[in-house]
């Protein structure tokens, strides 16, 4: 590479230098909430569940001591290094790779319930979310199901924090490959005092 050559950063490189800097505000160092209560809740068996997005597998390997059989996966090979040794550290048994779900699903028919945290509302054109939730589908298993925390546009409009995405948007996206359960509004962890809202979406897999 040149002197004066540009070079236009990888999806990788960005939440790399991100997770490397420290720069990972959603990331509280605690399982979601918002995860534990709807698994609790709704009295979710165990089950092969999907972590997409998993950034350092906080959520998967909570899902794991529940008896999940748990794949992480994150665009970020930094993230994805992290959440290995934390499942290590902590006598855990997941399953971390680093993958760009975007541009290929996982196999098809395999898991029984996905969850992303804050990964879906990244997208910003429409056909991206459609795409992504046509993976998540294509990587369920019959009737399996997908649990997503979105970045409300209830909130008012700011500089920084989770992406704001309508009810509308996800409606459109999701609707032609799930049947949504559940649309309700909530917030994010945080370690803010006024915590992001979101909506919680919970969908089931159309056959």
């Amino acid at each position: 590479m040149t002197k004066n050559s540009t070079h236009q950063p990888s999806m990788n490189d960005k939440w790399k230098d991100r997770y490397e800097s420290g720069d990972t505000p959603w990331d509280t160092g605690r399982p979601e909430s918002g995860l534990i209560q709807f698994i609790e809740k709704n009295k979710i068996i165990p089950c092969n569940a999907l972590e997409i997005g998993c950034g350092t597998g906080t959520n998967s390997i909570w899902l794991a001591k529940k008896g999940f059989s748990v794949t992480g996966i994150d665009i970020s090979t930094k993230a994805i290094e992290i959440a290995t040794n934390k499942s290590k550290t902590e006598g855990v048994s997941c399953h971390f790779q680093a993958q760009d779900f975007l541009s290929e699903a996982m196999p098809e028919k395999h898991y029984s319930l996905a969850f992303d945290r804050g990964c879906f509302h990244v997208f910003d054109p429409a056909e991206e979310r459609s795409r992504f939730a046509q993976n998540v589908a294509h990587s369920l298993a019959r009737e399996g199901c997908w649990l997503s925390l979105i970045g409300s546009a209830d909130d008012p409009p700011r500089d920084t924090g989770p992406p704001r995405r309508t009810a509308q948007e996800i409606v459109d996206a999701v609707e032609p490959f799930f049947e949504i359960l559940s649309l309700t509004a909530g917030f994010f962890d945080s370690q803010k005092k006024r915590p992001p809202r979101s909506w919680v979406c919970y969908a089931r897999k159309r056959e």
